[in-house]
């Protein structure tokens, strides 16, 4: 099912950046070409070499170049019963983030995880009401504008509306480490998943939480 424009419209007029004077939007990874996906994962760092397929794919495959990995990316989206694995945001025409946000069922190996294992309520993983926010890749060119933040947001409208019960994301608390590097910080962190409406529902490492938008029915939040 596509996710409709005038929710995307919605989450636009919702969700903004106090650091920057422009709105930012929000589309579905189906209704994005391609290329402004590999436009944001870029071609250094980690992003580039993983294309949200870590909790997807087994250890072994991660011997392939990234570009299969991009390449099951791309399949994944354009085969997605939904509006597609992920939101990218957008400053006017410039695409500035991603987005992992889709049905846990997707991620089978995040169910070996032992922050997911020891922390969720939710421990049925072939539940498809059940969904998770996984990744955030902001290019460093974008970062500090509260781009991140925003795509969080962003992720708890879309869940909501393509009926998701729960919406799961399993933050990073930088205060409870001396030092966390950046490449540390892609699954989000704890202020900035209770800023978009989590509620931190286990601690199982005291850098990582456990946290969940719970929702009554389609369109309705707790």
């Amino acid at each position: 099912m596509s996710h409709p424009p005038a929710i995307v419209a919605r989450m636009q007029s919702q969700v903004g950046t106090d650091a920057h004077p422009s709105e930012l939007r929000f589309v579905p990874a189906r209704e994005a070409p391609f290329a402004d996906i590999e436009a944001v994962f870029g071609t250094r760092g980690d992003p580039s070499t993983c294309w949200c397929q870590w909790y997807k794919i087994p250890g072994s495959d991660w011997r392939e170049d990234p570009v299969e990995l991009a390449a099951k990316l791309e399949h994944q989206i354009a085969t997605a019963e939904h509006g597609g694995p992920g939101l990218v945001a957008y400053d006017g025409e410039t695409p500035v983030g991603w987005c992992a946000v889709e049905p846990r069922p997707a991620l089978p190996r995040l169910q070996a995880k032992r922050i997911v294992s020891k922390g969720s309520s939710e421990p049925e993983f072939d539940d498809e009401s059940v969904w998770a926010v996984t990744c955030f890749v902001v290019p460093r060119a974008h970062r500090k504008r509260g781009v991140g933040g925003a795509l969080a947001e962003a992720a708890v409208a879309y869940a909501r509306e393509q009926g998701a019960r729960v919406l799961e994301a399993y933050g990073v608390d930088p205060t409870a480490r001396a030092k966390v590097p950046a490449a540390d910080l892609f699954p989000g962190t704890v202020s900035m998943f209770e800023r978009a409406g989590f509620t931190e529902v286990a601690r199982p490492t005291p850098s990582r939480a456990v946290m969940q938008v719970r929702f009554d029915r389609p369109g309705d939040a707790d």
